[in-house]
């Protein structure tokens, strides 16, 4: 997708979001900062972006790809903007008809009407055969 003449791209990205850079032949991806270092437009070069919290609100952050030629001049820009949505499996871990986020009894069940811990009834009929 990288515009013709392009040899060369930097990332720039907002504090919410994390970027790597996969490059051929190497299995660790490269962090990449927002300081402006520019990278080798290679063919098998993966450009990886991910967020480690949920937003605030709708398009609160971007990441911009920046397109350069022989010499380092600027040809074009790509971005995108992200919205990280907060997904959350939680139960009524302590069985008292409240569902918390932070149960301290999430993380383990007991057996009983004091008991604690997620009841899970699954369904492993074949609905559609």
């Amino acid at each position: 997708a990288a515009p013709a003449g392009a040899v060369a791209f930097g990332v720039k990205h907002t504090e919410g979001v994390s970027v790597d850079l996969l490059f051929r032949g190497r299995a660790e991806p490269e962090a990449v900062s927002s300081a402006g270092a520019r990278w080798p437009l290679d063919e098998g070069t993966v450009l990886r972006f991910s967020m480690s919290r949920a937003s605030s609100e709708v398009n609160d952050n971007k990441v911009t790809v920046s397109f350069y030629a022989e010499g380092g001049k600027p040809i074009n820009q790509a971005g995108v903007f992200l919205t990280g949505v907060g997904i959350s499996l939680d139960v009524d871990a302590d069985r008292d008809g409240v569902v918390e986020k932070n149960s301290p009894n999430k993380a383990s069940w007991a057996w009983g009407p004091e008991g604690h811990g997620a009841i899970l009834l699954v369904s492993c009929d074949k609905e559609f055969p």
